[in-house]
């Protein structure tokens, strides 16, 4: 097959390659081994499937309804590219009886329309708005890969991992700010046999395309707000958007500025100094050293002195997730979160930050006890040895995935420690 990420090859059957691929799911799920047939991609896709405490047997559960969804939609940055998509797709998904499916970054449908009566049958499996199909919910299935793997994917019949899902078929693209590279979404359209070639994969990746352009034509109306955009969460460089440039902070300037943000009001030289420094042999004038070689990166006016200030409002991810939690978001708050801030940094106010957002997210996610959002966070680099969060999804979700790993972790904290210098 010259594109892996495509489900079949131009001219194949695809009554005799449905057949082919249900016999290699029903010996994946039987046996574990993936037979030769399967793309790797979905190969791939399964096997993150099952660590996820996903069964064949399962179904998409709806998070979001009613009054919720629609505020999270209004919000949500995908909904300034809706008309696009309606332009683009809708006719195509009416007439060919198909669905036309938007999601956000964490595989969470907030449209899906089309054709009504295709609709109605993809409402008896849950593929509805507010329903969650991330990989880690529902296993393979087009918008949840391509938000996992960041690629536009074609999942076709038992290439789902949910059999329920198997007499379909689907292809989405991602879709990217173009401002920051963040995934905001898939743009994604579902339905029969007719889907599966290798023009449907090609015609979301270009209405994805179209979209990142329509939203770049949209960011001077943003940028001429004069505030500044700071990305930190989950990268030890942080990123700051400001006067419509793109600004890629070393690991110090980051912290200086993730501490600027919190206080528009700003800091004293001493402040920083206590704030940046555990060591207090650092002298304010390597402070001064380090705050001139940040404002020479940021450009004129951006940085004032006498205290050290930003000169313009900063909105950073740090604050999104801190404003849903404390609004009880707890959905919206976790796929703000793109990782623990500023990881690498051992600036003592910095460490102290990001222990108190993760520590706030994790116990929003415990009391929620949401399987999908658990599971989310358990697989994650920072939560795969969270036991806390291992037992309260084992508690709503005890597959044997989930039992299996809760007993290696709480085996790894029972084992006494080894003694060193031997």
């Amino acid at each position: 097959m010259t594109d892996p990420w495509v489900a079949l090859e131009p001219g194949a059957d695809p009554v005799e390659r449905a057949e082919v691929l249900r016999r290699a799911h029903d010996t994946f799920t039987e046996a574990g081994t993936v037979p030769r047939p399967v793309r790797a991609v979905v190969a791939d896709s399964w096997r993150r499937s099952v660590r996820a405490g996903v069964g064949p047997d399962g179904t998409a559960s709806v998070e979001l309804m009613d009054g919720d969804l629609g505020a999270y939609r209004a919000e949500h940055p995908l909904a300034r590219v809706m008309p696009l998509f309606r332009e683009l797709m809708g006719t195509f998904a009416a007439d060919g009886e198909h669905l036309l499916a938007v999601c956000d970054g964490h595989g969470r449908l907030l449209w899906v329309e089309g054709h009504a009566a295709t609709r109605r049958q993809a409402g008896l499996m849950n593929f509805v708005p507010g329903a969650r199909w991330a990989e880690t919910a529902v296993g393979t299935n087009a918008p949840g890969t391509a938000v996992a793997v960041n690629r536009p994917v074609q999942v076709f019949a038992a290439e789902h991992f949910i059999r329920r899902v198997q007499p379909w078929t689907c292809a989405a693209a991602p879709v990217h700010d173009p401002r920051t590279g963040r995934v905001l979404g898939a743009v994604d359209i579902t339905g029969g046999d007719g889907l599966a070639h290798p023009h449907s994969l090609g015609f979301v990746q270009a209405v994805a395309r179209a979209a990142e352009s329509h939203l770049a034509l949209l960011a001077p109306e943003q940028a001429a707000e004069d505030t500044a955009e700071l990305t930190a969460l989950g990268r030890d460089e942080a990123r700051l958007l400001a006067d419509g440039r793109k600004v890629r902070l070393s690991r110090r300037h980051s912290e200086i500025l993730v501490l600027l943000a919190r206080h528009p009001e700003g800091l004293t030289g001493d402040e920083l100094l206590c704030a940046l420094y555990e060591d207090e042999s650092v002298t304010p004038v390597t402070l001064r050293a380090e705050l001139a070689r940040l404002r020479g990166v940021l450009g004129p006016g951006l940085l004032a002195s006498r205290p050290y200030r930003l000169t313009v409002p900063v909105e950073s991810d740090v604050t999104a997730v801190e404003r849903r939690l404390e609004t009880g978001a707890v959905t919206a708050a976790a796929a703000a979160y793109a990782g623990p801030l500023l990881p690498g940094s051992q600036a003592p106010a910095v460490v102290r930050l990001r222990q108190r957002i993760a520590d706030g997210l994790r116990a929003a996610l415990i009391a929620r006890r949401d399987p999908d959002l658990l599971a989310d966070w358990a697989h994650t680099p920072w939560g795969e040895d969270d036991l806390d969060v291992w037992r309260a999804l084992a508690a709503v979700r005890p597959t044997a995935a989930v039992r299996a790993r809760l007993a290696a972790l709480e085996a790894e904290l029972a084992a006494p420690a080894r003694p060193s210098g031997r």
